[in-house]
């Protein structure tokens, strides 16, 4: 720590940091455009500028770019300086000379950074009064706008586009003053995360284009902190809403999650909260359709039907890994322990499982997002973590720039020097190395890729585990490429001082697990810093995983021998997991089925009970990460009855039940999320920690509940007035410490976990973040949000470490055959995870499904799949380096009960003419 002193104000301040940090730090308010804490400093607009004085002596000073100059001890600097305002008035003047001034009708409009910029400096009169230089806008897609004349040539677009994230289709085209920023042609932008720079770009050259179809003003929308339903990271979001619809996801910042920056299917899966597929009321069986009825006619329903089905079987319930913690306890709760499923196939819940104990015996580090990015060495053990985890994915090609860290280091250069950095590391080598069956984003950054089949990455992994710890298990008869691959990484690792194993579920290997748990192990007995870290499919995969229960294919054993009368489904489209011969055999076997689900799916036109449930925008939950971090999500959107949570259902319909079911009694003492909580705190110690992922809905600050609504928020009845002028009370809800309103508490200081939005007068904008922050880019000032359930650290382990304690049986070599061929998943960024491909944004950016081939393999003619449930006719692209023997599906387009990986039959039809 040192101190500065800022217009006669001592304010200590940290060493390593540039002093408009120091400034934004101290509370100060001073412009900037072109820097952002995740991208360093370039010093491209020269907003910052402030006077820095050499000594108390020193009534001159000089003009400096905060941004540029590091803290000294002792410096002095003004911002309030006649002189270094009147620069930043200038600056900012010439900036805005070809600005269209078009605030009334821009999206950006309240909470624009510009607007904020532009206020703090002054300028509030324009001289300008000739031609303004006009560009052409490109359309790039269905999630980014371009309005390339507000544009004010900051470069952080191209910066965090090309440099941070990694895409190469968006550029700077310059002539002079002349800039330009968009692509070479028109055309969709092609990286995962594009929709960042609609928060990236202080201006409105680039907006949400689906928020366009519902904009509102951001003074008009309500906030609630909430969760990525998407997959299994866990990146938090806020969601916004009006008139009780969802109308778009921000990015929320979690110092250890995802920071800044949000994947696009995160930002713009949620259209399936406003889809045509929800289910808005109860639906029941009536002669072979379904009829909307009456919310007591449904309760009525299955009382009817757990009356007379138990006297032949019980009531099973199956729960989902996209579901709440409270809605899947809830289910446990109803039908008891032992009729409780977590509705995944056996091979998804024992890799999850082994996931969960693999993670919990680790003797190393269980590293957050952010401390991935420090590792200086990272195996990928078989994950495609850019299509499974893509906010994962971004984190680790942050890593491959420690070697020019230690560069910049060693050359006294400070690592928010961005462009020097980044010159000085142009000729680091990676230390990245990526074993998958198929080309990933990641591998133009790596060190070294390989392309083979899991078992034979596995066997890779057990080979590397062995090389650095000879305890280890060998592999026999390993090629001696592979062999002298795995002394090559064996010895990288070992050289590290923070490695990092990756490895998941994606191909259903627990061999592959095993392997990266068993190199994880040995490093970790020289290396107390080695990093583990395994994806998981679903947002609440490890929240089950913790919890427990019956497969899939355990209900459908005994379903087929009539044990089954009730079957209760949550959330979970059972023909995305079965083969179709197993889900007709379901319904045919169970007497009565009812669907809890905010999405209709296929089993609900078999269901004789259909029951809508809340999204997650319209209800309060919990969801456990990957890393086991429990986290809450808050509702914004208050639906119309009889919407509501999937755990309030399944509430009522154990409040009558039948004195035969002793099981579903003592379910009526719960009224809020609170009470569910503390329930499953009881029944299930080890998850009893996620009651702290957040304040619970008694929590008040200064006497009152949180606001959710900005301060400038229009009046109810100006919002209803084409119904009715009466003013209405503003929707409540139990489970949250939310005012759905303007009236309430809200400070920088409040709780992380319940931050609606960010505003801190005069900071409008995302970039009043750093008021809520304890330091730039550190942990907000309110704690942190959520809490985790597994340890973290090596030294929180439990038990004797043991160099091999997750080796098992090495897999056998993969062989290809003539007469079969080894089928592996296509995980999609865009087109395989379930509820995003119901928004219409991402829909589009889709691919159209087709079989991955081998070179070499593909004919001109017609290539037929033989799989469990049946033929898929699929047209055929060929993927570069795909061992031979393997052949890729796309994931969503056969049940995952046909349990990848699976050997099937390929049937090459030939054209006509072209010969057998």
């Amino acid at each position: 720590m040192t101190s500065i002193r800022i217009d006669g104000r001592d304010c200590p301040t940290r060493t390593g940091i540039n002093l408009l940090q120091a400034c934004l730090e101290a509370g100060a308010s001073l412009p900037y455009f072109c820097w952002h804490p995740e991208l360093g400093s370039v010093g491209a607009c020269r907003q910052c500028a402030i006077k820095q004085f050499s000594g108390p002596d020193d009534t001159k000073g000089r003009i400096v770019m905060a941004c540029m100059t590091p803290v000294s001890d002792n410096a002095i600097i003004s911002v309030d300086d006649p002189e270094a305002r009147d620069f930043r008035a200038s600056v900012i003047e010439w900036m805005m000379v070809n600005h269209p001034h078009d605030c009334p009708v821009c999206e950006e409009g309240g909470e624009c950074h510009l607007q904020d910029m532009t206020v703090m400096t002054g300028h509030n009169t324009r001289r300008y009064r000739f031609t303004k230089r006009t560009h052409r806008n490109q359309d790039l897609g269905p999630f980014v706008k371009h309005e390339m004349n507000r544009c004010i040539a900051c470069y952080r677009c191209v910066r965090f586009y090309r440099d941070y994230a990694g895409g190469e289709d968006l550029a700077a085209f310059a002539s002079h003053d002349n800039v330009y920023f968009g692509r070479a042609a028109d055309g969709t932008l092609q990286n995962a995360f594009s929709g960042n720079l609609v928060e990236i770009c202080p201006t409105g050259v680039f907006t949400d284009r689906p928020f366009s179809a519902v904009y509102s003003r951001k003074w008009d929308m309500r906030g609630a902190p909430s969760v990525c339903v998407h997959c299994a990271v866990g990146c938090n979001t806020i969601v916004n809403a009006r008139e009780e619809t969802l109308r778009r996801v921000l990015n929320r910042y979690n110092a250890d999650v995802n920071r800044y920056v949000l994947c696009d299917r995160g930002r713009f899966g949620h259209g399936f909260v406003n889809a045509p597929t929800r289910i808005r009321t109860p639906l029941r069986a009536i002669d072979g359709r379904q009829v909307p009825v009456p919310v007591a006619d449904a309760l009525a329903t299955f009382a009817r039907m757990a009356a007379t089905g138990t006297a032949g079987g019980r009531i099973v319930g199956i729960a989902s890994p996209r579901a709440s913690l409270e809605t899947c306890f809830r289910l446990h709760a109803l039908v008891g322990p032992e009729h409780f499923s977590t509705g995944q196939t056996q091979r998804e819940q024992h890799c999850a499982e082994l996931a969960h104990d693999l993670l919990a015996r680790h003797q190393g580090v269980l590293p957050t997002l952010h401390e991935m990015e420090s590792a200086d060495a990272v195996l990928v053990l078989g994950e495609d973590v850019c299509a499974t985890a893509p906010r994962l994915g971004l984190s680790l090609r942050q890593s491959v720039r420690q070697p020019s860290f230690h560069v910049a280091d060693d050359a006294r250069v400070p690592r928010w020097m961005d462009a020097a950095v980044r010159t000085l590391g142009s000729e680091c080598p990676s230390a990245l190395y990526i074993l998958t069956p198929a080309p990933t984003d990641l591998d133009g950054v790596a060190a070294q890729t390989l392309r083979a089949a899991p078992d034979d990455i596995a066997r890779l992994g057990f080979a590397i585990a062995h090389e650095i710890d000879p305890s280890a298990p060998p592999v026999m008869d390993l090629a001696p490429d592979d062999a002298r691959l795995a002394t090559r990484i064996a010895q990288a690792l070992g050289a590290a001082q923070r490695p990092l194993i990756v490895s998941g579920m994606q191909y259903g290997s627990p061999a592959l697990m095993q392997a990266a748990a068993s190199i994880a192990a040995a490093l970790a007995r020289t290396i107390p810093a080695t990093g583990l870290s395994l994806v998981l499919p679903e947002c609440n995969s490890m929240g089950l995983a913790m919890m427990g229960g019956l497969t899939l294919e355990t209900v459908l054993e005994q379903a087929r021998a009539g044990g089954i009368s009730n079957l209760i489904i949550v959330e979970n489209d059972l023909t995305r997991r079965l083969d179709p011969a197993d889900v007709a055999q379901l319904v045919a076997a169970v007497a009565n089925i009812v669907v809890i689900d905010h999405t209709a799916t296929p089993l609900c036109q078999q269901a004789g009970l259909v029951l809508p449930a809340a999204a997650f925008s319209e209800c309060t939950g919990t969801l456990v990460s990957q890393e086991g971090r429990a986290q809450r999500f808050f509702q914004a959107v208050f639906p119309p009855a009889p919407l509501q949570a999937a755990w309030r259902w399944i509430q009522a319909l154990g409040q009558n039940p039948d004195p035969a079911t002793p099981h579903m009694t003592g379910l009526t003492g719960w009224r809020d999320l609170d009470d569910v909580l503390a329930a499953i705190a009881k029944a299930f110690p080890r998850l009893a920690p996620a009651l702290g992922a957040a304040p619970g809905a008694d929590y008040r600050m200064d006497g009152q509940k949180l606001r959710s609504q900005t301060y400038r928020a229009s009046g109810r009845t100006v919002i209803r007035s084409y119904i009715t002028v009466r003013d209405q009370p503003p929707p409540s809800s139990p489970d949250t410490p939310f005012s759905s309103s303007m009236e309430g508490a809200y400070e920088p200081g409040m709780p992380a976990a319940l931050v609606p939005g960010y505003q801190a007068s005069p900071w409008n904008s995302v970039q009043a973040l750093n008021r809520f922050q304890q330091e730039i880019g550190g942990p907000m000032r309110g704690g942190a949000s959520g809490i985790r359930l597994l340890p973290c650290k090596a030294e929180d382990g439990a038990g004797p470490h043991s160099a091999h304690a997750c080796a098992t049986d090495i897999p056998v070599p993969h062989v290809a055959r003539a007469d079969s061929v080894l089928v592996l998943p296509e995980t999609r960024l865009f087109g395989s995870e379930e509820l995003s491909m119901l928004s219409p944004p991402v829909m589009a950016r889709s691919a159209a499904p087709a079989l991955g081939l081998p070179a070499g393999m593909a004919g001109s003619g017609r290539t037929i799949l033989h799989l469990g449930d049946g033929a898929h006719a699929l047209p055929v692209e060929v993927v570069p380096g795909l061992p031979a023997g393997v052949v890729l599906c796309p994931a969503h387009m056969v049940a995952r009960a046909l349990r990848f990986p699976r050997t099937a039959r390929l049937e090459m039809i030939p054209d006509e003419g072209e010969g057998p």
